[in-house]
């Protein structure tokens, strides 16, 4: 293990866990586990910032070698897969935004998780004709989708890499073979999680004799992830969705407890795919993210092109008002995500309409300055031919974020996730499967009509998830960001490029302000010293609050004529790394 990165691990040691655990988090895919105050990173040519120190060391030790932001980020997944494996891994799905400089080119790849050829609208109902108790689907084979981060990452690679496929899967075997100390945050989220060591092989690896978690500091080692790491360097993701491996896979899953239906037809005939990168103008700046099957991108865009008809660098950083319209923003584009956005390879998502600048300052104009919409009702954008049903998926993705800039002036970010934390809490060689599916609607249809993210052969769940990259009206690179956090992770990013571009304040300072939102119900504050006070006074404009944990996890890049400013979200054990 490089002496920087153990340095770094073991300062996390000290990590304090101030804020308890919730058995569950309704709201949360991951509960809070403390939070430790950061300060923004600055370099001059380059830098990664990921949800660990060690996967954050060994993304910039493979950006000193020469290598590009995608080698960086592939880099980074690999060793976040075995320090962080609540959150991500091969094992899930992810969505990359990536920027080449020289080509002023932007290229997204889709590796999300798709549902079985078996699968059909009704997987998740129970024998009663209603929707199952949201663990009841998650726990076991149903609940797995084909994982999509290998295909994308190498699709990526292709384009985008400088270095060889196989030494960006060296740091990750080196760690997995000789060892890395559990964290205070994995130690916190094993101790409230109550269905892994019901998992043989996870109960083995993560859990002492006594049925307890290992502690804070003892060293975990994964040799059969190691060999799963060299088998996929040697040979590249094939060597994973085909022979031992897949059948591997494939065996879990259909013996599993709530055995599901995957087969190894599913896996071998998975394909990522490069989609066109969803882009909106906001002030003075372009927006860039991902489009369907994530809705993270659409909604994202669509908040701020609401927001963008009120002058918030005239209202104070934070400020009441501000927040007032920010979340009566959130509330109209969470109504259109609900009844609109899914994979659009299975329904007609109207992306142009959903963006349009005249049907967004008509849902503007629904906002009024001193009273609360409370819940808003979808609209009817431009080219929009559906008739459909609200979705009812719950989302409670378990993610992580990388963000990365090179030396070349290369950019990705990259959202990536196994889905609820620990997946479907099936381990097979060294890694956890997702439990991707269950972010499809469990209802099929609402009132007669088709829900749009209803389980379908083939079909990718809708996501939240926003990779983003920012330019300037000359298409110059201004910031890299992020965020896990479920169907939140959309307000979390939000917040921060309104804190950037409109209040000025540095990413660091953007991503540590509270959390507070609307998912098109109660005002949601992130618990803390202000979220009384901030909750009395948004209450005085009719607003239904709710206080809870809101564990985001941005990790943010900004790019400044001085060089690369970095920050990492408190709430999590991340690091912004950089030369």
């Amino acid at each position: 293990m490089p002496k920087i990165a153990y340095a770094l691990s073991l300062g996390l040691l000290s990590f304090v866990l101030s804020v308890p655990l919730a058995a569950q988090m309704p709201s949360q895919p991951e509960a809070a586990t403390g939070r430790t105050d950061k300060v923004a990173v600055h370099a001059k040519r380059q830098m990664v910032a990921a949800a660990n120190p060690l996967a954050a060391e060994a993304g910039r030790k493979i950006l000193r070698d020469g290598g590009s932001a995608v080698d960086a980020a592939i880099a980074t997944q690999m060793v976040l897969n075995l320090v962080e494996p609540q959150s991500s891994g091969i094992g899930g799905g992810a969505f990359l935004v990536i920027w080449n400089a020289k080509k002023k080119a932007l290229t997204t790849v889709d590796a999300r998780e798709t549902a079985p050829a078996a699968a059909k609208p009704d997987r998740f109902l129970g024998s009663d004709g209603k929707p199952l108790r949201f663990y009841d689907a998650v726990v076991g084979g149903k609940s797995v989708g084909v994982p999509g981060v290998l295909r994308g990452l190498e699709l990526a690679h292709k384009a985008h890499g400088r270095l060889p496929w196989a030494k960006l899967f060296e740091p990750a075997i080196e760690l997995a073979e000789k060892g890395f100390p559990i964290s205070p945050r994995l130690h916190g989220l094993l101790k409230s999680e109550q269905h892994l060591a019901k998992t043989p092989a996870a109960k083995d690896y993560f859990y002492q004799a006594d049925g307890s978690p290992k502690p804070v500091g003892a060293m975990l080692v994964n040799r059969p992830l190691a060999d799963t790491l060299r088998a996929i360097a040697r040979s590249g993701s094939d060597a994973f969705y085909s022979g031992e491996i897949a059948r591997d896979i494939v065996a879990t899953v259909r013996g599993a407890a709530n055995a599901g239906d995957l087969t190894e037809a599913d896996l071998s005939g998975y394909r990522a795919k490069e989609r066109p990168a969803v882009c909106g103008p906001y002030r003075r700046y372009e927006v860039c993210g991902m489009g369907p099957p994530s809705s993270g991108g659409l909604t994202l865009l669509q908040i701020l092109g609401i927001l963008e008809t009120y002058d918030l660098k005239a209202e104070a950083p934070w400020s009441i008002r501000g927040l007032h319209l920010m979340t009566e923003a959130e509330r109209l584009a969470y109504a259109d995500r609900g009844l609109y956005m899914a994979d659009s390879d299975f329904v007609p998502v109207p992306v142009k309409g959903l963006t349009d600048r005249t049907y967004l300052r008509s849902r503007a104009a629904q906002i009024r300055p001193d009273v609360s919409l409370k819940t808003a009702q979808p609209g009817t954008p431009p080219q929009s031919t559906a008739h459909l049903g609200t979705d009812d998926a719950l989302e409670l993705p378990s993610t992580t974020q990388i963000s990365v800039v090179d030396r070349f002036g290369n950019a990705v970010s990259m959202t990536t996730t196994i889905e609820d934390a620990f997946g479907s809490r099936l381990m097979v060689r060294g890694f956890l499967l997702n439990n991707q599916l269950t972010d499809f609607s469990f209802s099929p249809e609402e009132n007669g009509k088709p829900v749009a993210n209803r389980v379908e052969a083939g079909k990718r769940p809708r996501s939240s998830m926003a990779p983003t990259l920012v330019f300037d009206r000359n298409r110059k690179l201004v910031m890299v960001l992020g965020s896990p956090g479920g169907s939140v992770i959309i307000n979390y990013v939000a917040k921060a490029i309104v804190a950037t571009l409109d209040w000025g304040q540095d990413v660091q300072s953007a991503i540590s302000f509270p959390n507070i939102g609307s998912r098109n119900g109660p005002t949601e504050i992130e618990a803390g010293p202000s979220a009384e006070a901030i909750a009395a006074s948004l209450k005085a404009y009719g607003h239904d609050t709710r206080i809870a944990e809101f564990t985001s996890g941005i990790q943010g890049i900004m790019v400044t004529r001085k060089g690369l400013v970095g920050g990492a979200d408190p709430r999590r054990e991340g690091v912004a790394l950089g030369d």
